[in-house]
């Protein structure tokens, strides 16, 4: 090489920066506001802050039944984190933890231990459904009533009562007309179910006006999701011709494999506008939070999963607030 020559750092980095106008439009960075990252700590600001719009509150109650009977889908977390979402709007929400394993309890810090007020007395004590409601303290206008192991033998006491199926019903129909004479009426009310059909999902079905269905981006999800469909329709038939499939979300996406994005695609063509926009990506987060007894919107609200949970339940809401919605009763 000789003595004119550049060296390799003179060829690599050249001293003279280059005029911007020269630069291509396509590396040159956005605006602080319009990038990812930017928007989740905007978003995690404002829930931090209490500083959050206030969403449309729907003409009626919505009561929606969470359900799928495969196992795994995102049943409570989902329940959890769209009440939790909704709530933090400035609406009114009520969680109904009816599954035994109380896990929608323990993510919003509810006290379920033996011997609580809970949903078992209600059920089979015939106590009033407004003596087991907890307010959650972490969250302000969401309220649940949670569910202890009791509830694990209520399925074999029930079959002996009268009126069995429609127990949760006349004690929420009590509790949401008190509510409303006292002016406290709530928006939302999300029962959480078991993942099998028991009387205590069939408890679910008839109580409410919405089966909401939480569906994981996998192919077992799919059979699940015909079997629930049939369930469904054996319900409108017996015992509650009200009840409609009102919405459905995809849980635990992952954008990597071809697989979700297929059986996203099928739930997409048979299900059409029941279908969410919003998908649930797999989240670290997502799973950590109830560790902490705590919802993904207040354990890490600037996460992927949090914003995922957040636009899903404005989705929900707005759908409510129009007439196409057809989610409102």
């Amino acid at each position: 090489m000789s003595e004119d020559s550049p060296t390799p750092t003179e060829m690599v980095y050249p001293l003279t920066p280059a005029d911007p106008a020269d630069v291509s439009r396509e590396t040159s960075a956005p605006a602080d506001d319009e990038t990812p990252i930017a928007a989740a700590a905007a978003a995690a600001a404002r829930i931090r802050g209490g500083r959050t719009e206030v969403w449309p509150r729907p003409r009626h109650t919505r009561i929606l039944t969470v359900a799928n009977q495969k196992g795994g889908v995102g049943k409570t977390t989902t329940t959890v984190n769209v009440a939790a979402a909704l709530a933090m709007h400035g609406l009114r929400v009520l969680v109904i933890d009816l599954d035994p394993q109380g896990n929608a309890s323990t993510a919003l810090a509810v006290p379920h231990h033996a011997g609580e007020p809970s949903v078992y007395e209600v059920l089979v004590e015939g106590e009033p459904l407004s003596s087991a409601v907890h307010a959650v303290e972490a969250i302000a206008g969401l309220d649940c009533v949670p569910a202890t192991i009791d509830l694990a033998g209520a399925e074999i006491e029930l079959v002996s009562l009268v009126a069995r199926e429609s127990r949760l019903q006349r004690a929420l129909t009590a509790l949401l007309r008190d509510s409303e004479s006292a002016g406290r009426r709530y928006d939302y009310v999300f029962v959480d179910c078991p993942p099998s059909l028991g009387l205590l999902t069939i408890n679910a079905f008839v109580a409410a006006q919405e089966v909401f269905i939480p569906i994981q981006c996998e192919y077992y999800a799919l059979e699940g999701l015909g079997q629930l469909m049939r369930n469904v329709e054996l319900i409108q038939s017996h015992l509650n011709p009200d009840l409609a499939v009102s919405t459905i979300v995809l849980t635990m996406y992952d954008g990597r494999t071809r697989l979700a994005a297929q059986v996203a695609d099928e739930v997409r063509k048979h299900f059409g506008g029941l279908v969410l926009d919003t998908a649930i990506p797999r989240s670290v987060r997502v799973s950590e939070a109830p560790s902490y007894s705590q919802t993904v919107l207040t354990y890490d609200p600037g996460s992927s999963g949090a914003l995922s949970y957040l636009e899903a339940a404005r989705e929900m809401a707005h759908r409510a607030s129009t007439p196409e919605g057809g989610a409102s009763t």
